[in-house]
This record gives C-alpha cells, sequence and structure tokens, in this order.
C-alpha cells in the first residue's frame, strides 16, 4: 500500500471515528434526560367497603369494616398531611402526620383503634359512607380533588343508613 494511501485510509477511518463519536455525544443527553425525569406518585382511591358486613349496630367492630383504601402507585412515598378524605354530607376526616410509602395502600377505618403504616382510624361513633350512594373525595394539602369514588345513585339531601 503506498504512503498516500494509508494516509487517505487512516483519514477516513478518524472522520468515521469523529462522526459516531458526535452522534453519540449528541443523542446521549436526549435518552439520559428521558431518564432524568422524576416519576410523579399517584395516589387514588382504590377501594371502599361503605356497607360493614352484618348488623349496623353502631359497634366499634362494626363501624370499623367500613373503610376506604388509599393507594399510592407510584415508587416515591408521598406526604399526607393534612389532606382530606370526604364524604357527600360533609364529614370530613383529615391524615395528620402520615407519609403513605411508595406502592403502598392505607385503609382508612370509620371506627376507634390504634393508627399504623397500613390503618388509621377516624375515631368516630357514627357510620360515615351511606349504604345506598354516596361518594368519598379524597383532596390534597392545597384543597384540590385528587380522586373520588361514587357508588349508587347520586343524591341530594340527608343520610341513609
Amino acid at each position: 500500500m503506498s504512503a498516500f494511501a494509508s494516509v487517505t485510509a487512516r483519514r477516513i477511518a478518524a472522520t468515521a471515528l469523529t462522526v459516531g463519536a458526535l452522534v453519540s455525544v449528541v443523542t446521549l443527553p436526549a435518552s439520559a434526560a428521558d431518564h432524568a425525569r422524576p416519576e410523579r406518585s399517584k395516589v387514588k382511591i382504590s377501594d371502599v367497603q361503605y356497607d360493614s358486613p352484618g348488623r349496623d349496630d353502631r359497634s366499634n367492630r362494626s363501624l370499623n369494616r367500613e373503610w376506604v383504601e388509599i393507594t399510592n402507585t407510584g415508587r416515591h412515598s408521598v406526604n399526607l398531611d393534612n389532606w382530606t378524605l370526604q364524604d357527600e354530607d360533609g364529614r370530613t376526616y383529615t391524615f395528620d402526620d402520615y407519609r403513605l410509602e411508595g406502592r403502598s395502600t392505607v385503609r382508612i377505618h370509620t371506627g376507634h383503634g390504634r393508627d399504623t403504616d397500613s390503618d388509621l382510624y377516624q375515631d368516630r361513633r357514627h357510620y360515615v359512607w351511606d349504604n345506598r350512594s354516596d361518594t368519598a373525595t379524597l383532596r390534597n394539602d392545597h384543597g384540590r380533588r385528587i380522586d373520588s369514588e361514587s357508588w349508587g345513585h347520586h343524591r341530594h339531601g340527608g343520610h341513609h343508613r
């Protein structure tokens, strides 16, 4: 191979390497930026047991069989401090100093009990959720509606039990 051909081959190889390096540098930040975006946790009402099983005798056991489950479907924990869970009649439970871990669920019972990571208690002596129809609404600490779950026919007026 001549000296001229050798220099040309080296220049072509160097150009190809340079172009390849530039392409990888240009595309790397775009793909890195895609992965750098933080995942937003999604908190939602995942289940409601509005009609406690058995007789509605207002015993603490019966009251605690009425509950709403809130689930965080994201990977990161969410601070629920001052978030609210409310029925159509305005009965409101306010979360106090509670953090819902990522990919976990908390059950909010109507009656009395000892709060844990997975169970919270409203400490009420009367049922909250109407057996026929009602809406559970979850709001964040700024009052913004995060999620709601309804059952039965939409109603206007008193609480039917």
